[in-house]
């Protein structure tokens, strides 16, 4: 049987280039966000892990549905897959690299192979949107 691992994501887009962050010891970026603790929705969890990773504060009205895609989880043993479903949002504050997070960067698309497997795919969506250069 596989195993999914139900993750949340921002997609924070600016300027052609996407949100990265990157834990400490590790060397792939990842899309902030994280796993649903019991009960709560999508959003809380988008507003939690990102609060928790970068000292910023997801604004819950303007939280929309970019898409959901899976991939094998980078890392982990092989069968083991990665849903993300991620959001759009705009936030208030600074960012700043919280808890695990050690260095966050705004990647273009020519950073595309710093990234696990599941965000390749949800870089090359962007790229095709045009909102990745």
């Amino acid at each position: 049987m596989t195993e999914i691992i139900d993750k949340i994501a921002w997609i924070a887009v600016a300027e052609g280039r996407v949100l990265g962050a990157r834990s400490k010891g590790k060397d792939t970026y990842y899309f902030p966000g994280g796993k649903r603790e019991p009960g709560e929705t999508d959003t809380e969890t988008l507003v939690r892990e990102v609060k928790e990773e970068l000292s910023v504060d997801i604004l819950p009205d303007t939280v929309s549905l970019f898409g959901t895609f899976e991939a094998e989880a980078h890392g982990k043993a092989e069968g083991v897959r990665v849903k993300m479903t991620c959001y759009t949002a705009d936030y208030i504050g600074d960012l700043t690299p919280e808890s695990e997070i050690e260095d966050i960067a705004w990647l273009a698309f020519k950073d595309r192979e710093q990234l696990s497997a599941v965000s390749r795919i949800i870089f090359d969506r962007l790229h095709e949107m045009k909102l990745l250069w």
